[in-house]
This record gives C-alpha cells, structure tokens and sequence, in this order.
C-alpha cells in the first residue's frame, strides 16, 4: 500500500507541476486551446493517442470484448491503429492542419459555422458536442474509479470525485499545453504498463502458450465445440466488425480527436506525428484488447452479478487481483495516466466550444467585420482574458455535470461510449471529412447529417436498442452519414463558388 500511494502522490505531483509550468502559455484563447498552434510532433502524436485510449478501453471494451469474441479481440487493437490512428493522420492530418488555419478554426463546430458560412451550424454543433460528450466522460470516469476501488479498497464515490478535481486543477492552470505535456507523460506510463502487465497475466497463466490452449479448450457461449475463443475472427465476426467500426472510424469524427491537427505546428511535424501515433496505437490499443481476450480464465464470482449477467467492467480488474501490490500500483497508474489524458481532452474540447461557438460567437463576428483600427490592442485583450476565464468556469460546469452521471451510471462503460461516439461521429464524420476534399459539399447536407447521427442513435436509446446495440448503432450512424451528406449534396442548392474556392486556395500553396 506504502508503495501505490508514493508512485500515486508522485503521479497527482507531476501533473499539477506541469500545470503550474504551463499557465503562461494559456492566457491567450489560442495558447489555452490550441498551445499557439506550436505543438510539436512527439506531443501531438502522444496527445492523439493518451486521448484516444482511456479506462473505457482498458477497463470497458477489453474486459467486455475479450469476453464475448476471446482472443479475436485483438483485431479491435489492430483496427485501431491501422484506421484510427495511420489513416485518420494521413487522410485528415494536413488538411485539417491547412484548412483551419486559414479560416481561422479552432473548434470543430467553428469549422461548420465557417466553412458551410451557417452560424446556426456552428450553434447546433456545439451543442451536440456538450451533450454527447457527457456520457463519454461519465465513463471513463467509471472505468477509472473502479480500478481505483479495486486497487486502494477507497469507495468509488471518493475516487470519482478526486480524479474530477486534480483534472480540472492542471487543465484550468495550463490549458492545452500542459494538457500535451501531460499525455506525453502519460503515454510513457502506458508504454510500459502494459507490456509489464501482460507479460505478469501470462505468466500467471503458465505462459503464452499454456494461456492459448486453455482458451482453445473453452466453447463459445451456445456453442457445443471449443475453439472458438482461440480462432482467427472468433465466435462472432459480424458483431466484432461493429465494434472495429466504431472504435476505429469514430475518431475521425470526434473532436476531441480532430483538435489535435489544428494545433501542430507543421506538415513535417504531421508526417513524424503519423508514426509515432500509429506505433503507439499498437502497442497500446493491441496490448489492451490481447489482454482482454484472456478474461474467461479468470471466471470468478467477482464478475457475475446477483441476476446471472456478466458485470463487463469487473472482468478485467479481476484479472489483475492477483498481482503483486508493485504491479498493482503500475496499472493503476497505467489506467490513471490513459483515463487523465481522455479527460483533460474532453473537458477542454468541450469548454473551448461553448466559449467560442456559443457564447462569445456574436462578439467575435463583430471583431472580424469592424473596420481596421476601430478595436484597439487593449479590448482585444479584455475580451481573449474574458473567454478564457469563462472557459476555465465551464470546465467545472462540464466536470460537475459528467461526475453526477458517473456517480450513478446508467449503464456499462461500453454502452456509455458507444451512445456518445455513435452520436458524435455519425454527426460530424461525413461532413467534416468531406468538406475538406469535396468543394460541393451544401449547408443542407451537413445538416442532413447532423440530423441522422443524432437522430440514429438518440432513437435507438429511447427504444432500448430496437435498432441494435449502441455499439453497431454507432458504427452504422457513422459510415451511413456519407452516403446522406452525398445524394444530399447533389441534391440541394450549393454554396457560392467565389467563397469555396477562396478557402480551398490553401492547399494549392507551396
């Protein structure tokens, strides 16, 4: 115990130094949203990747997943990295990088609001992005809290509530840049974590090989020969595909996520981003769902509820019960470091957004359309220290509403983040992505889009799932928006062809 709480209190220590550090570079709207749009490579790619992967995917999705689909789980790990991580930097990185830097984007709503010249775009964006990000953060705060439980024997409500505070402590200090600092920190952490953690599950289990064939012995649920659990695509490849789906393609949608690319500092910084992102997916993401597709060997009355059902979000600590106290503190710290990234990126995305795109939307227009020299440098800044205030407040507001839902969630872990993904990507995926290529791309398709995401996976939870789980609800809101943002397009009156083309002049520049 001596030896969690010292690495712990270190940890809590490392994180509010680097905000101390930090709040300088966050007086400014953009230093405290986008760290200037100087991040560099190793902390954008970190960054990316410590927002991407939380307790919801150590806890949540690999306890859940590896034990419905076994060790074919780890294509999930795999998908992540090849189309969540190489493929969203290579499609969106230097784009988005080129696009929003031109029009002066800083939030994803502020895009829409810009780029299809709609400020009621931009409202109902953001609002989009306040709700649904809610549950998300519920979750992670779940996934976290329960480990924490599991790991000190503190009550979950006690757990819950300090993460809240130390995360709204060094994101209201340092904003994006301690936020960056924080995730490569934290990504170091993960690094060695889990590949620690794995190995010390295997060997618990007399090794990788011995693991492997009592997984082969296991028959997957209502089917009478074994194996399942140990095969290539596993008992389930249909439903497995949903969730690579989601979990993979979903970033490209979420913005969270996208943010990342606004604030790098260069082409060359993207392609060095790429790699170091893509690596880090698989070690991470791979190494989480590996793990999990061994939990059916650590069956135990833990992780069966009072009703028969499988309590998902017990699997995996469970399996980490029998470690030493040393490695115990390692994967605490491990899932502290992944789910305190994914926090201050979702705190932050969301406060920065109601600030920009909803309260002080109207005052910024006016600044653009004012006649040179009508605002002088000191109401200019009044008004960035003003933003940047109300944002440090709606942090709070945004912390306080997300720790009510983790104090009594509705659901499991896995649930909370497809409803939120679902309804995220299925939103912005298509329009977003599209609109970065596709000059004719129209106001009334993103709207379309907007529509159907939101609508799909809304409609689906009030009739508990009618139209499937939220899992493969989400995935299926997300690739069924490019087909409605397309015939939509076609259909519908387009934009003025002088405004398009003025902002797509960036990427012809050398």
């Amino acid at each position: 115990m001596a030896i969690k709480i010292l690495l712990v209190i270190l940890f809590f220590a490392i994180m509010i130094g680097v905000g101390l550090y930090s709040r300088k570079q966050a007086s400014s709207v953009d230093g405290f949203v986008l760290g200037g749009r100087k991040v560099g490579p190793w902390l954008t790619a970190f960054a990316y990747g410590t927002s991407y992967f939380s307790a919801v995917v150590f806890i949540g999705y690999a306890g859940q997943f590896g034990w419905k689909y076994g060790l074919s789980s780890t294509w999930i790990g795999i998908g992540n990295a090849v189309i969540g991580s190489l493929l969203a930097w290579l499609v969106l990185g230097k784009r988005t990088k080129q696009l929003t830097q031109h029009i002066d984007s800083r939030t994803m709503p502020d895009f829409f609001g810009i780029r299809f010249n709609s400020e009621n775009l931009r409202i109902v964006a953001s609002v989009i992005v306040f709700v649904f990000l809610i549950p998300y953060t519920a979750g992670v705060y779940k996934g976290i809290s329960t480990l924490f439980e599991m790991g000190f024997n503190i009550p979950y409500e006690y757990c819950v509530i300090s993460m809240a505070l130390l995360t709204a402590f060094y994101v209201i200090l340092g904003g994006y840049k301690a936020t960056a600092i924080n995730d490569f920190i934290q990504g170091i952490v993960m690094i060695f974590g889990i590949v620690v953690v794995i190995a010390a599950v295997l060997a618990s289990q007399g090794g990788f090989t011995a693991a492997l064939n009592k997984m082969a012995e296991l028959p997957a649920d209502g089917a009478s020969d074994a194996g399942g659990f140990a095969s290539l695509f596993g008992p389930d490849p249909w439903n497995l595909l949903g969730v690579v789906v989601l979990t993979s393609l979903g970033t490209w949608g979420l913005p969270q996520m996208v943010g990342k690319f606004y604030s790098i500092t260069d082409n060359r910084a993207i392609r060095r981003g790429t790699i170091i992102s893509t690596l880090f997916a698989f070690v991470i993401a791979g190494g989480c769902y590996f793990l999990g597709g061994f939990g059916r060997l650590f069956d135990s009355p833990a992780i069966h509820t009072a009703d028969g059902k499988i309590a998902f979000d017990s699997i995996v600590p469970s399996m980490l019960e029998t470690l030493s106290p040393a490695l115990i503190a390692l994967v605490v710290l491990l899932v502290l470091s992944a789910s305190m990234s994914t926090l201050a990126s979702l705190v932050l995305t969301s406060s920065s957004t109601m600030t920009l795109d909803l309260i002080y939307r109207d005052k910024k227009a006016s600044s653009q359309e004012a006649p040179e020299g009508t605002i002088d440098d000191t109401v200019e800044g009044n008004i960035e220290r003003r933003k940047v205030i109300v944002m440090r407040v709606l942090i709070v507001f945004f912390i306080a509403i997300s720790l009510l839902i983790a104090l009594n969630p509705p659901t499991f872990i896995a649930q909370l983040m497809g409803i939120s993904w679902g309804a995220l990507a299925g939103a912005f995926l298509a329009p977003f992505m599209l609109g970065l290529y596709w000059k004719g791309v129209t106001p009334a398709a993103v709207w379309a889009c907007f529509i159907w995401g939101v609508g799909l996976t809304v409609i689906n939870m009030l009739t508990d799932n009618a139209i499937a789980n939220p899992i493969n609800c989400g995935a299926i809101a997300m690739v069924g928006g490019f087909p409605v943002v397309w015939i939509v397009s076609l259909l519908s009156p387009k934009m003025d062809r002088n405004i398009v083309n003025n902002m797509f002049k960036c990427f012809k520049k050398q």
